[in-house]
């Protein structure tokens, strides 16, 4: 009876798609943004909090690059669609809190909103998953999302890069801070919260 072939190695990276590579791009900038916003804590160099805001927007090129090219050359696959997600939780979920964290959102309520914005984004990716077949309707693309897409995020964090280049972060965070049962909120927050809410929520966008 003959032996079923050995895997050769990397035999996983051989299987790649074009399309993947541009995904692992976006998780690329993710990654990178991360370790600049760290720099910023350790450093108070705005420019690496702008480098890192620079970076979102970055990651969304290649998201909307892997997905093209994905149809273009009608090579999609569940692996595919697995390792796009993963690389938005990073790009568009992890960094946005991390960035917002480093920009000064770090009261014990701050910190609550964004780690629910976080799973906000993970939730709305896992349904996406799970339902994309059903949202295709037979095509290669879904006709509309339920939910706001996680990389809206992007707006967020513009709207951080502004406050960043005015001086805007910090104690000088636009919108001040209140305490509350002894934690502290930064109302700027808020709106990862309803980030979160839009993402997580039923309505239905048309997928241009």
């Amino acid at each position: 009876m003959s032996q079923a072939p050995r895997p050769k190695p990397f035999s996983m990276i051989r299987e790649f798609h074009l399309a993947d590579w541009f995904t692992l791009g976006n998780a690329f900038c993710g990654v990178a943004g991360l370790f600049a916003a760290m720099s910023y804590l350790q450093t108070q160099e705005v420019r690496h909090l702008l480098s890192a805001c620079a970076l979102v927007p970055a990651a969304l090129v290649f998201d909307v690059l892997d997905g093209r090219i994905a149809r273009w050359r009608q090579a999609s696959s569940a692996m595919g669609r697995e390792l796009d997600s993963l690389a938005d939780v990073i790009s568009f979920g992890v960094l946005p809190a991390a960035i917002a964290y480093a920009a000064g959102m770090q009261g014990g309520w701050d910190r609550a909103v964004l780690v629910f914005f976080v799973a906000c984004g993970v939730s709305r990716l896992a349904r996406y998953n799970i339902t994309a077949e059903k949202l295709s309707e037979g095509s290669d693309k879904v006709a509309y999302f339920e939910g706001t897409p996680i990389p809206t995020s992007t707006l967020l964090v513009g709207l951080l890069a502004a406050a960043a280049h005015s001086g805007a972060i910090g104690e000088h965070l636009w919108g001040g801070a209140m305490e509350w049962l002894g934690w502290t909120l930064h109302p700027l927050s808020l709106l990862f919260f309803l980030s979160g809410s839009l993402m997580v929520s039923r309505i239905r966008i048309p997928k241009l």
